[in-house]
């Protein structure tokens, strides 16, 4: 997957994250910012990773974005291995 695609499947699920009552106030507490810190780190590719990373925490939560915009359920950890940052990734 290209950079410029997982850019937006994060974007995407920002705004799903800040529509969903539940998990929006479990994502602010969990990056300690405010609405604005994000609004002004909302292109950084390191911060989208971030909100890409904390989507595939759960498959529940997982499924739910994508099937609120018609997504397949592997591509939001595509789009975070094609953002800055996968590459440190060490199962071992």
């Amino acid at each position: 997957m290209k950079e410029e695609r997982a850019q937006v499947i994060a974007l995407q699920a920002l705004s799903w994250l800040a529509g969903n009552e539940e998990l929006w106030p479990v994502f602010l507490g969990s990056t300690g910012g405010s609405v604005d810190d994000l609004r002004e780190n909302a292109t950084d590719p390191a911060f989208q990773a971030a909100i890409l990373e904390f989507i595939t925490m759960d498959d529940d939560w997982v499924m739910a974005f994508c099937d609120s915009i018609g997504l397949g359920y592997d591509q939001p950890l595509r789009a975070r291995y094609a953002l800055p940052g996968a590459e440190n990734v060490h199962w071992t």
